[in-house]
């Protein structure tokens, strides 16, 4: 029962949960095996806490099952960078080694509020920096593919955890394709939302908002439940948005087709891996299949790189410059540069970078007034050597820093746009490639459309959970 619990959809599960024919316990039986079996390989969920999982769900089905949320007792995992209740919450960081917090981020609450049941915290790189999944606190994540590769980030644990049959639906966080880039390597399903639709604590300053809250799931139409639950406004979250009353599961079934894609291998501000660049292009050009016109074009994205660099410096030094005055020998390089950058911007360099988002995102709102989608890879490669910090050149390119190869996602975050990451192939090694699937802000019901129809034409669904790939 276990094994055959693991390999349904969370949509079933769900389901199967509301009619009584498993309950929470059984689920959470199920994923204990199963992280024991397989974890080990991969260490995607170094925390558990199935003693504080099986108490929620006594209280849960104390209640009946019609108050029992939209999840109804599904168990879930958290990016260990938000916080969780008496769960020891590290954010990847040896100064928060054993941090236990006495009150949960927003989104848990809501999540918890709509019967999820955190199991496990998913692995994450130090605050989420780099889109490599390794920390000081609990080691590297690896790719289940082959366990010899990346599993990319900053929500590599989540991706793993999906694609290994550890999770049904997990929680993720994205600033320049933290949920989208783990997606594509590990042939998961992950969805960055619209500016607000994700309600979350506040940390930093009030008004950043490059990083957003969403759901990772094995396929589209799971993916589409778990924003489902995680959505809707809260008074803590000034910027958080009501629920609009759609469902995105019923959306992502609704069958609305594009009329007219375009379709970028690069966005005209990156270099992309050649085999990687292929697959996505075969995989876009199928939206023909479903009546769209298919174009090659992509919005002006001149000035990204800069924008990019001093806002998400910015965010860092907001968040984080105290403690690199208290505990600078506990950070990581990378997480050092980010806020060490953050001592050296003026107003002049801020003004410019606020100035030229303005100008991407108002280029790119005006390029859907032709086009449904923009379709380009979710990633510039497939998964790389762990040992690798982080892709420093693809083609013979270099990178200038350590996050520029990230450029395909964080075109579309600094343009306050919102895309899904879709399994659509695999390289000759065998490693998953994502296509990305972007629209505007408010897009979620038609990416969700577009991705399920798609899905259904590549015929991946499925692919996942996969055993690990041990290679050495």
């Amino acid at each position: 029962m276990s094994d055959d619990l693991i390999r349904q959809d969370a949509v079933t599960i769900v389901a199967r949960l509301k009619r009584g024919e498993v309950t929470p316990h059984d689920l959470l039986d199920a994923l204990e095996q199963r992280i024991a079996a397989v974890d080990g390989a991969v260490n995607a969920l170094p925390t558990l806490c199935f003693d504080r999982a099986r108490q929620h769900a006594d209280r849960l089905m104390q209640q009946p099952a019609a108050e029992r949320g939209q999840l109804a007792g599904m168990p879930i995992p958290i990016k260990d960078l938000a916080d969780v209740a008496g769960v020891r919450s590290t954010q990847g960081s040896p100064i928060y080694a054993n941090h236990i917090p006495q009150q949960s981020d927003v989104l848990v609450e809501h999540l918890e509020a709509e019967g999820g049941i955190v199991y496990a915290m998913s692995n994450t790189p130090e605050f989420g920096a780099g889109a490599n999944t390794f920390n000081e606190v609990f080691g590297a994540t690896r790719n289940p593919w082959n366990t010899s590769r990346s599993a990319a980030g900053s929500s590599g644990g989540a991706a793993v955890a999906l694609a290994t049959g550890m999770a049904w639906l997990a929680h993720g966080s994205d600033m320049g394709g933290s949920l989208r880039n783990p997606a594509s390597f590990n042939g998961i399903v992950g969805f960055r939302p619209s500016i607000g639709r994700v309600a979350h604590t506040l940390k930093g300053a009030v008004q950043t908002n490059l990083s957003q809250q969403g759901p990772m799931a094995r396929n589209v139409e799971d993916c589409a439940l778990l924003l489902d639950a995680m959505c809707g406004e809260d008074p803590r979250d000034p910027f958080s948005l009501p629920r609009t009353g759609e469902s995105y599961l019923a959306a992502a079934r609704s069958g609305w087709r594009p009329k007219r894609v375009a379709w970028s291998a690069d966005l005209g501000v990156t270099m992309v891996d050649n085999e990687v660049a292929a697959i996505a292009r075969k995989a876009a050009e199928r939206f023909a299949e479903l009546g769209a016109t298919v174009e090659e074009a992509h919005p002006d994205f001149s000035g990204l790189h800069e924008c990019f660099i001093t806002l998400r410096t910015y965010d860092f030094y907001m968040r984080k410059a105290v403690l690199l005055r208290e505990h600078r020998e506990l950070l990581k390089p990378e997480v050092i540069w980010n806020i060490e950058k953050g001592f050296k911007i003026d107003l002049d360099e801020m003004e410019r970078a606020e100035n030229r988002r303005v100008a991407l995102t108002q280029r790119y709102l005006a390029f859907f007034d032709r086009y449904d989608l923009l379709l380009t890879p979710a990633t510039v490669v497939a998964a790389y050597p762990i040992e690798n910090r982080y892709v420093a050149e693809v083609n013979g390119h270099k990178f200038s820093n350590y996050v520029e190869w990230l450029a395909i996602a964080y075109a579309i975050t600094v343009s306050c746009g919102t895309a899904l990451s879709l399994p659509c192939g695999f390289t000759r090694e065998k490693l998953p490639i994502g296509l990305q699937i972007a629209g505007p802000p408010r897009s979620e019901a038609r990416i969700l459309a577009a991705a399920k129809q798609m899905e259904d034409i590549l015929g991946l669904r499925g692919a996942t959970p996969i055993e690990p790939r041990v290679t050495h």
